[in-house]
């Protein structure tokens, strides 16, 4: 089995920044198809950022030159690096992974197999 655990949320301006964490556990084979997504009252579930098993990645347009998604190994770690924060990234972020070879989308929201338990960041205007 695999657990997703992560962390890094918290509250900021404005223009500021912040990094989640995702730590996989129970899980040494090949690399998963993780993504990272979010919640936020009366909206759908949004896919941020997704990166496949061979390292490519894709974001959703709202985020793309604020936000970095990436892997870490040897820490079996994968990371959302967040930058230029705006009042409507306001929501719970989930990591989430998946198994097997599909094709890179980050459209994919409901479908993986594997959850964290979420993180809220919160960014006042």
């Amino acid at each position: 089995a695999v657990q997703l655990v992560e962390s890094g949320g918290g509250s900021v301006q404005a223009g500021g920044s912040l990094t989640l964490s995702c730590v996989v556990n129970g899980y040494s084979s090949e690399p998963l198809y993780m993504g990272w997504l979010r919640r936020s009252p009366g909206k759908e579930s949004e896919g941020v950022a997704a990166t496949d098993h061979r390292g490519r990645v894709d974001y959703v347009e709202s985020v793309q030159g604020r936000f970095t998604i990436s892997k870490d190994n040897a820490k079996n770690t994968l990371y959302l690096h967040m930058t230029r924060l705006k009042p409507e990234d306001t929501a719970t972020y989930y990591c989430a992974a998946d198994h097997g070879s599909r094709a890179l989308w980050v459209g994919y929201v409901a479908d993986y197999a594997y959850w964290g338990q979420g993180t809220q960041v919160t960014v006042s205007s």
